[in-house]
């Protein structure tokens, strides 16, 4: 019996998810399990198995077989093995590649066999080179928490906000907000218009600035149903909680706790709604304002004064009355121009991922990806709310599914092909072969024969640069001309969607450049077809009879074959956009038409940006959204099948029944019990009660109810109503964000510009003793900047509190009494506002904080899990499925969908990476680089994955179904390659989740492919010298059909994209280490005082956090 620990391998251990038990073969026994009179028997009970399987494996060869191929043709079948073994091999070191197990193994169904190898010398430096190239664009900029690289960098915003002003739509948009706030301010400066609105009229300019009109029409009217909605409940929500704190003596004893119980339940509540359903944010900002003001503002204990409702309410509807006329009648957007700019976008990108050959650019890849979430969101937001357009939402939906399968087409291309170099004529000395019509035997497209003895190619053999300029000479020039014409066709959909959209003038592409999809759509085809007929072509001619030898030959068919797919994805694009040309009329009004389930759950982009935190909002959104896709997926429970068993103790035999052959499992009956059901659905609620919602309502209402204190209390009432300190706790309503708190330079930039509206009041009021004139001259000069960081910055919230800083106290220095002091009140209301502010932030850094690190961290622990679910799904569905369950159009829709939420889960990735930058860390600078790292790998595996997916369509690996022997000798194999990497993939995503060390060894992916691989081989050339009895007793040829060879190309590009998994998975354990650091055998029983004598092993593979 050989030793176990056989070359290259230190251990080979017997690995259950479930629970650990000692195996039988391959491996010794754990010593506490197993005695050596056992094992001894273990061992001969294996070695009888093993034999008397092989002599029933001879019989079986001994036999004649039907329909089998000739030697030369069959060995064109094995030809993938061999070269995606040569690929595996290089994954592995010389010493590693002895995976013989010497006829010994043992099917267990729930266990896998892993193979823990020595580790390679880590390259510290090597790795983090890599990590630098894979950093987003981003970070190549100046760091932003630099003090030495403030002000310039100040200077360059300026005049990019400068530049766009006046060259751009933004100059629109500052212009309407500006004008209706203007308006707005006017009127209350006016003395007749400010008596009969109160002692708050600025509530009107309140309302102009939480809706202003610098956004689309249909979120207009949204926000201002949504705002008018949300006062009058929280205006009502505070009269029931005045009447009942007055409504007796006892009642009147205890008013302030009453009041604060009505107020924490209903701000609770308002903070619960904002934070689970962001279409609502315009609901429950204002219901909050209306709600602080009606239980805060003129308490006084004794009554209840019924006119400070009206004080509030008018002025309020008055507002949205301004913000919603400017909207419509100053250079309105119907709604589709952000889907037109976004379509524009894709069109240029894809445009240029389409000049190939290019080496491998990153950043345009990512720009793809960006742009495929883009176009998704743009639809989105067109169905959300009420448009004006001649774009018909159906025909978009269709539009922007053709579009992602256009960039889904784009991103499997591998642009560094050799089949566009510049091929000479073949060197004389080049000695060609003859190859006979034995050899290679054309097929017609109907599947018949034709051999004629007399019918003879020649071709240098072996000869790599010969073969590639074949297949050069016969596919580049349809494939640059098919190329050539996508481009053109992707120009005219550009032109003709612009033109729909009657933005071309401003957008592109030039006027005077004609583009027709009906004339560029033909050129196209007639290219498609001219690839075709050379295609076929080649496949009959017969020269290329070792072409899986050579991987650059299969990579340069791969690659011309994916070109023609994305050709035909072109192709059906400009059909459809040929008829929205056609169809498109006058514009029309289309009613919101997004299901309500979906419709509750987003926001509009203006929405989303005068929310605030959108990198964060848009990651959770992303990640809820994958989860329930993930979920979607039901779950199944392995019922192992019973085997035919041969006791070699008794020989007693077990009936035999068929043993399973695939790795697909029976679903579990869900229980139809109405109590678990009822039970489940309590638990449910519970569950989401410990999500943030409920930790954000509960910061909420204690943030708001601290501050409110002293409005409720007899000693501090009368100061607080004459200061009008009220406002502190509105100003933490409006601040506090259900997501992100904002870092140390976010604090400092709210607090600077509330201070600076406090302070720039003063003057105003001080320049004339309030005179109107100057007043307004002073609003529109600060305003102005305040409005554009507001409405569109990327820090809305410093934007909104510069604003209602300066409006609120100004407008109050106005309406005072002349007897109080200027200076003592802008001083004391702008006291109360940076309190509000400032508060906001503190509370959101110390009750569960949103630290961008950690949830990058986490955001790569559920990349990783979800990996392994599309891993799991794509070999089930794709390819280790039974017969007769082949993958449907739904099937493929699903996995569509899911890759594109995946896709989009990269694009917030990276976000979260970008934002780590702006964040101070006390014990140390955030080193990004393994988090880039990490990200990267971890989708160059998604990317291998959709590769098998795409390639397990067209390429049928017979051997897996359709002969069931061979099956099952293969299952076992299969069994253990898959769990390598699933298990690889839960260790690794759960040491991100909890931050704990990842073990030093791990499960070898490699090992488990080569063995697999081995397998494979030795089965096929059992079949291929049963084949070589067979023919040489009957005289058979029997020839691989004619697309049989591309089938093999497809099996190349399948096989290789799977050891691109086992690659890339041996990268994503590196990086993770690197991030959460590694544990090794003995750290648990580690003295502290032995620390420093194993510091030199503790840093072998440095610790970033």
């Amino acid at each position: 019996m050989p030793s176990a620990d056989g070359p290259g391998t230190e251990s080979i251990a017997m690995v259950d998810f479930a629970k650990t038990r000692s195996g039988t073969a391959n491996v010794p026994a754990p010593p506490q399990e197993t005695t050596g009179l056992r094992r001894r028997f273990s061992i001969r009970r294996a070695w009888t198995h093993h034999r008397e399987q092989t002599i029933n494996d001879r019989n079986r060869l001994g036999s004649a077989r039907p329909n089998v191929e000739s030697d030369e043709l069959y060995r064109q079948r094995r030809r993938s093995s061999a070269v995606d073994m040569e690929m595996v091999a290089e994954l592995l070191e010389k010493d590693h590649l002895d995976t013989d197990t010497h006829g010994i193994s043992e099917i267990r169904d729930g266990w896998f066999d892993a193979v823990y190898l020595k580790q390679r010398p880590l390259d510290y430096q090597r790795l983090m080179r890599h990590a630098e190239s894979t950093l987003p664009a981003a970070f190549a900029k100046d760091p932003p928490l630099s003090l030495q690289h403030f002000l310039p960098k100040q200077r360059r915003q300026l005049r990019s906000v400068f530049f766009k002003v006046m060259t751009t739509r933004s100059g629109v948009r500052l212009f309407k907000a500006s004008l209706a706030f203007f308006i707005a301010y006017c009127l209350c400066l006016v003395p007749q218009v400010r008596e009969w609105l109160g002692r708050y009229n600025y509530i009107m300019v309140v309302s102009v600035i939480i809706n202003h009109p610098a956004r689309p029409m249909g979120p207009q009217l949204d926000g201002t149903i949504l705002t008018i909605l949300g006062t009058i409940s929280g205006l009502a929500w505070g009269v029931i909680g005045l009447i009942l704190s007055y409504s007796t003596v006892d009642a009147r004893t205890g008013y302030g706790a009453i009041l604060a119980l009505f107020f924490s339940i209903f701000i609770a509540c308002a903070a619960y709604i904002r934070a689970y359903w962001t279409r609502f944010y315009q609901f429950s900002i204002s219901a909050g304002i209306a709600m602080c003001y009606s239980c805060l503002a003129e308490v006084n204990g004794e009554q209840v004064r019924y006119i400070k409702f009206w004080s509030y309410g008018i002025p309020w509807i008055l507002g949205q009355a301004i913000s919603l006329v400017v909207n419509l009648a100053f250079l309105p957007d119907a709604g589709s121009r952000a889907l037109a700019e976004t379509l524009h976008e894709a069109f240029l990108i894809m445009q240029d991922a389409l000049e190939i050959p290019r080496p491998r650019n990153v950043l345009l890849r990512r720009s793809l990806a960006r742009v495929f979430v883009a176009v998704g969101v743009a639809y989105r937001d067109l169905r959300l709310d009420v448009s004006f357009t001649r774009y018909n939402p159906v025909e978009v939906r269709e539009l922007r599914n053709l579009i992602q399968g256009v960039i889904r087409s784009i991103l499997l291309l591998k642009t560094e092909t050799r089949l566009f170099e510049r091929w000479d004529l073949p060197e004389a000395g080049i000695v060609p072969v003859t190859v006979t019509a034995f050899e290679t035997i054309a097929t017609d497209v109907d599947g018949s024969t034709e051999a004629s003895s007399g019918d003879t190619k020649t071709m240098p053999e072996d000869d790599e640069d010969a073969l590639l300029r074949l297949v050069a000479l016969k596919l580049a020039a349809p494939t640059e001309d098919m190329l050539l014409h996508m481009r053109s066709v992707i120009r005219s959909c550009d032109a003709a969607l612009m033109d729909m959209s009657g933005y071309r003038s401003a957008l592109g592409p030039p006027k005077d450049e004609a583009y027709d999809v009906d004339q560029a759509k033909n050129l196209l085809r007639k290219a498609i077809d001219d690839f075709d007929q050379a295609d076929q072509e080649l496949q009959l001619s017969g020269v290329l009879p070792d072409t899986l030898r050579i991987k650059e030959v299969s990579n340069v068919l791969v690659f011309a074959h994916h070109i023609r797919g994305a050709a035909g994805s072109i192709d059906t694009l400009g059909v459809h956009v040929s008829d929205m040309k056609q169809s498109a009329g006058r514009p029309k009004f289309y009613l919101p038409t997004y299901s309500l389930h979906k419709a509750i759950n987003y926001a509009n982009a203006q929405i989303r940006r005068d929310r605030g935190g959108v990198s964060a909002s848009n990651v959770k959104m992303t990640f809820d959204d994958i989860t329930t896709l993930i979920e979607a997926i039901q779950s199944k429970e392995h019922r192992p099948a019973p085997r035919s068993r041969k006791s070699s103790i008794s020989g007693a035999t077990t009936p035999p029944e068929r043993s399973p052959t695939t790795m697909e499992a029976e679903e579990m009956p869900k229980p139809e019990s109405k109590h678990s059901k009822f039970g489940y659905q309590i638990w449910r609620i519970l569950h989401r009660l410990q999500g943030f919602e409920s930790k954000y309502a509960l910061k909420v209402c204690m943030l708001t109810a601290l501050l409110a204190i002293p409005a409720w209390l007899e000693k501090s009432r009368s100061w607080w109503n004459l200061e009008e300190s009220w406002w502190a706790v509105v100003m933490a309503w409006v601040m506090v964000h259900p997501r992100i708190g904002g870092n140390m330079q976010d604090l400092l930039m709210r607090a600077l510009c509330v201070t600076l509206g406090a302070v720039w009041a003063g003057v105003a009021y001080a320049a004339r003793n309030g005179n109107p004139y100057f007043m307004a001259v002073f609003a529109l000069i600060y305003m102005l900047p305040m409005l554009y960081r507001f409405t569109q910055s990327s820090h809305p919230r410093s934007g909104i509190a510069g604003c209602l800083s300066f409006s609120v106290i100004s407008l109050a220095l106005v309406t005072a009494d002349e007897h109080q002091s200027a200076a003592r009140m802008a001083a004391t209301r702008g006291l109360a506002f940076l309190v509000g502010t400032v508060s906001a932030v503190m509370i959101n850094w110390i009750l569960w904080p949103f630290v961008s690190r950690h949830e990058l961290r986490k955001a790569l622990s559920s990349m990783l899990f979800f990996q392994s679910v599309l891993y799991r799904g794509v070999l089930s569905k794709y390819v280790y499925y039974e017969e007769q369950k082949q993958p449907t159009k739904q099937d493929i829709e699903r996995s569509e969908m899911l890759e594109g939420r995946l896709r989009e889960g990269f694009v917030r990735i990276r976000q979260l990476l970008i934002m780590t930058r702006h964040e101070l860390r006390l014990r140390s600078p955030f080193d990004p680089l393994p988090y880039s790292a990490l990200a990267d790998a971890c989708e160059k595996f998604f990317e291998h994955l959709i590769a098998v997916r795409q390639a397990a369509l067209n390429y049928d690996p017979g051997y897996v179904r359709d002969n069931d022997a061979a099956a099952e000798k293969l299952l076992s194999y299969r069994r253990d390659a898959v769990a390598c990497i699933l298990s690889n993939l839960y260790i690794l995503a759960g040491a991100l989740k909890t931050d704990r060390k990842v073990p030093r060894y791990l499960p070898s992916a490699a090992v488990a492919r080569k063995r697999l691989l081995d397998r494979m081989a030795e089965i096929e050339a059992e079949e291929l010298a049963a084949q070589k009895m067979h023919v040489t007793s009957t005289g058979l040829h029997v020839s691989l059909a004619s697309n049989g060879k591309w089938a093999q190309v497809y099996g190349f590009a399948f096989n290789e994209s799977l050891t691109g998994c086992v690659a890339q998975l041996e990268e994503l354990e590196r990086y993770t280490k690197l991030i959460v650091g590694e544990q090794g055998f003995d750290d648990d029983f580690r003295d502290d005082d032995s620390d420093t004598s194993d510091k030199e092993e503790d840093e072998r593979i440095p610790h970033h956090k």
